[in-house]
């Protein structure tokens, strides 16, 4: 059996994990760069060279147990994916047990975000990314990437992270107070306190990784110059783990680069380190 960073099988078991990481290597959609159907395996062959003592919140969070559910795959349609991911989903969020999801492209995240919002309303969708997916419909159908976040504009609080590319017609989706452009992020020291205050207390993490600046991320289907890096990052991410009820969250968009191995191992820390921040402070 894989494991996540290679820990021990008993702590990958699903009877004996808290956490569940459902991969679905989707890369049905994308208009550019393809491979994030790759995404997931190179992100498992990185993590097993991470250390999984984490010095900042002093833990060692795989002790929690860490299960990798089968991988969803083999879908006929966009609308397919999208049907299979959303039962998927709501099974898993009946399990007690943190949801997480690693993608694929970031379409695997709509019928995602459907059943949290479903199960919680009022719940706030974080997206940090660099364009905006607010698309109704792209391509004929409305369960593209670049719809990705469409649908919670219009049934959750949605807050964008990192924006900097984005259509004409996207602009009468978006809204301007909750949207924070990576423009404003880079001049205003005071984003990460006015986002938490845009937050409801439940909260869902949707992390496309074309967020970060293609200099320590260059491994996406459409990287865009002028992005987040890795300091500000955390920081704003560990505000957000230490205030707010996070129920879950995705990582999508890895396309590896063969040869170039550090992004990998990126996705890897940044998944891990947002374990460790959901679970800090228990033994």
């Amino acid at each position: 059996m894989r494991t996540f960073g290679g820990i021990d099988g008993d702590y990958g078991r699903l009877d004996n994990s808290s956490i569940l990481l459902q991969p679905v290597p989707y890369d049905g959609t994308s208009t550019w760069g393809k491979g994030a159907d790759k995404g997931f395996r190179a992100f498992l062959d990185a993590a097993d060279n991470l250390e999984l003592y984490d010095i900042e919140t002093d833990s060692e969070i795989w002790r929690k147990g860490i299960h990798i559910l089968p991988e969803l795959t083999g879908f006929s349609s966009p609308e397919e994916m999208f049907k299979t991911v959303y039962k998927k989903t709501s099974e898993i969020i009946g399990t007690g047990k943190l949801p997480t999801f690693f993608g694929g492209e970031h379409s695997v995240s709509i019928g995602i975000i459907k059943a949290f919002t479903d199960k919680y309303p009022g719940i706030t969708i974080l997206h940090l990314d660099a364009h905006a997916d607010l698309r109704q419909e792209y391509n004929g159908s409305k369960y593209n990437h670049a719809c990705a976040v469409y649908q919670a504009s219009k049934n959750a609080n949605l807050v964008q992270i990192g924006i900097r590319s984005m259509d004409v017609s996207e602009k009468e989706q978006i809204n301007i107070r909750k949207c924070f452009f990576a423009a404003d992020i880079h001049s205003n020291p005071d984003w990460m306190e006015k986002a938490l205050g845009e937050m409801t207390e439940n909260v869902y993490i949707t992390f496309d990784l074309d967020a970060l600046d293609p200099s320590i991320m260059p491994s996406t289907g459409t990287p865009e110059p002028g992005g987040l890096f890795w300091d500000e990052t955390i920081i704003f991410l560990s505000k957000v783990f230490g205030n707010k009820n996070v129920l879950g969250f995705d990582i999508v968009e890895l396309a590896p680069i063969p040869g170039l191995r550090h992004p990998d191992l990126l996705a890897a820390k940044l998944y891990y380190k947002m374990l460790s921040y959901k679970f800090r402070g228990e033994k």
